[in-house]
C-alpha cells in the first residue's frame, strides 16, 4: 500500500512539475534556446531531481525541448517558418472546430468567456496573464466543444507554438483580437455555426496579418 501511495504521489508531482514547466515555456519565462539546467530548475520548483527527470523527459517527447549540436537539452527556438505552419494548421481547422462547437458550447460557458472579455475591454492596461488565459479558455473551448478530440489535441499543439512565438515577441497589443474574439462570441451566442467559422476565419487572418507586420 505505502509503495503503491508514494509511486501516486511521485507521479503526482511529475504532472505538477510538467504543467510548471510548460508554463514556463509558454510564457518564455525559460525562452527559446536556453539551456536546460536540471539542477537548477528542481531547485527553483522545489522539486527532487527525480520528477523534475521525467517531466523534462515528457516535454523532450513532446518536441519542446530539443538537443543542440552537443547533445545539450535545450528550449526550442520556434522560428517564424514553425510559427506560419503551426497557424496554418489552426487555420485549416479552428474555423471547423468553432463551427461544430456551436451547438455543443454551454451557453453559461459562452457567458462566463463574455465577461471576461467584458473586463479586459474596460481595462485601459489589463494584465498580460488574464489577456492569455483569455484567449487559451475561449480557443480550447472551441477546439473541445468540437466533440472531436484528435482535431482538439491538434490545436492544442499548434497553439503551443504560436503562443510561445507570440509572446517572445518584441511589439504586443495590449488587448489583442477585442473585436474579433466578440464577433466569434456572438455567433456562438447566435447558435450560428457558419457564422462562427467565418469569424474564427477572420480572427486568424488579423492574428497573422498583425505579426507579419510586426516581425
Amino acid at each position: 500500500m505505502d509503495d503503491r501511495m508514494n509511486e501516486a504521489e511521485d507521479e503526482s508531482l511529475a504532472a505538477e512539475t510538467y504543467r510548471l514547466l510548460l508554463a514556463d515555456i509558454l510564457s518564455a519565462r525559460l525562452a527559446g534556446g536556453s539551456v536546460v539546467q536540471q539542477r537548477r530548475l528542481a531547485s527553483q520548483h522545489a522539486v527532487s531531481r527525480s520528477p523534475m527527470r521525467h517531466a523534462l523527459s515528457r516535454l523532450e517527447g513532446e518536441g519542446l525541448l530539443v538537443r543542440n549540436d552537443k547533445g545539450v537539452l535545450c528550449v526550442r527556438i520556434i522560428t517564424l517558418k514553425d510559427y506560419l505552419d503551426s497557424l496554418s494548421m489552426r487555420m485549416l481547422l479552428e474555423p471547423s472546430a468553432a463551427a461544430a462547437a456551436v451547438l455543443n458550447i454551454p451557453a453559461e460557458k459562452v457567458s462566463v468567456l463574455s465577461a471576461a472579455l467584458d473586463g479586459i475591454e474596460a481595462d485601459p492596461d489589463p494584465d498580460p496573464e488574464i489577456v492569455w488565459q483569455f484567449d487559451d479558455a475561449l480557443h480550447m473551448s472551441l477546439a473541445n466543444g468540437s466533440g472531436n478530440s484528435f482535431m482538439a489535441a491538434t490545436i492544442g499543439e499548434m497553439r503551443r507554438y504560436t503562443t510561445i512565438f507570440e509572446r517572445q515577441m518584441a511589439v504586443v497589443r495590449a488587448k489583442p483580437g477585442v473585436a474579433e474574439h466578440r464577433a466569434i462570441l456572438a455567433a456562438l451566442s447566435a447558435r450560428n455555426p457558419e457564422a462562427a467559422r467565418q469569424a474564427m476565419v477572420r480572427h486568424l487572418d488579423a492574428v497573422r496579418q498583425g505579426v507579419l507586420a510586426n516581425y
